[in-house]
C-alpha cells in the first residue's frame, strides 16, 4: 500500500479524478485528491484555462505543495493534464517514490526547477493526438528523469481524447486505452522501478 497524491486536469476534480482514486483506492493504495479550485469544475477548456491564469500557476503551485504537507515521505505524485505538471513540481519539493503525468507533462524550466529529483520514477501517458500535447516538453522531461538516474516509461495512445480516462467526457472518453493506462499505471503504484 502507498500514499498517492492526485493532482486534477485545469477542468477542476471532475468525476474522472474521483473514479482514477477509487481505482487506485480498490488496490488499497491510500489516496489524497487534492482540489485546487474548491471544488469549481468546468466543461470548457477555454473557460478552465482562463481560471486557471486568474489563479496564478505559482498560487497553485503552492496549493498544491500544501495540500501534500500531511503525507509522509515516499508518497507517489500522480496528475491530469495542468496536474501532471503540479505533480513534478510537488517531486521537486518533496521525497517522492514515483510521478505519474497523466496526459500533462510540462518542462520542468516552467515550474522554475532545473533538474529531476535523484532516482525518482516517472511514467508519462499521452493519446497520440492529444491537441494539448507537446512532444518537445514530453521528450525533455524524459531526458531529465534519465539524467538523474531514474527509469521514465513513456506510453502512448491511440486517438485525440486529452483526458480519455473520464468517462465524464464522452467526447473524450476511450475505455479500451483507460484499461490499458490502468494496467501499466497500477503495477508502478505497486512497485515504482527501481
Amino acid at each position: 500500500m502507498r500514499n498517492v497524491a492526485l493532482f486534477h486536469s485545469v477542468l477542476g476534480a471532475r468525476a474522472g479524478v474521483h473514479d482514477a482514486a477509487d481505482r487506485l483506492r480498490s488496490e488499497g493504495h491510500d489516496v489524497t485528491v487534492v482540489d485546487q479550485y474548491d471544488g469549481r469544475i468546468f466543461d470548457s477548456y477555454d473557460e478552465a484555462i482562463e481560471f486557471a491564469e486568474a489563479v496564478g500557476y505559482p498560487a497553485l503551485m503552492s496549493i498544491a505543495a500544501q495540500a501534500v504537507e500531511h503525507l509522509p515521505d515516499g508518497f507517489i505524485a500522480g496528475g491530469f493534464s495542468n496536474g501532471g505538471g503540479m505533480a513534478e513540481y510537488v517531486a521537486t519539493q518533496r521525497v517522492v517514490s514515483g510521478v505519474l503525468m497523466l496526459s500533462g507533462a510540462l518542462d520542468l524550466s516552467m515550474l522554475g526547477v532545473e533538474t529531476w529529483p535523484a532516482q525518482v520514477p516517472a511514467q508519462i501517458h499521452y493519446a497520440l493526438d492529444d491537441p494539448f500535447r507537446s512532444q518537445t516538453e514530453i521528450d525533455a522531461v524524459a531526458q531529465l528523469v534519465r539524467a538523474a538516474g531514474a527509469v521514465v516509461e513513456v506510453f502512448d495512445y491511440p486517438g485525440a481524447g486529452h483526458l480519455f480516462t473520464d468517462s465524464s467526457l464522452p467526447a473524450e472518453f476511450d475505455a479500451e486505452s483507460t484499461e490499458l493506462l490502468w494496467s501499466r499505471v497500477l503495477p508502478f503504484c505497486a512497485s515504482p522501478p527501481a
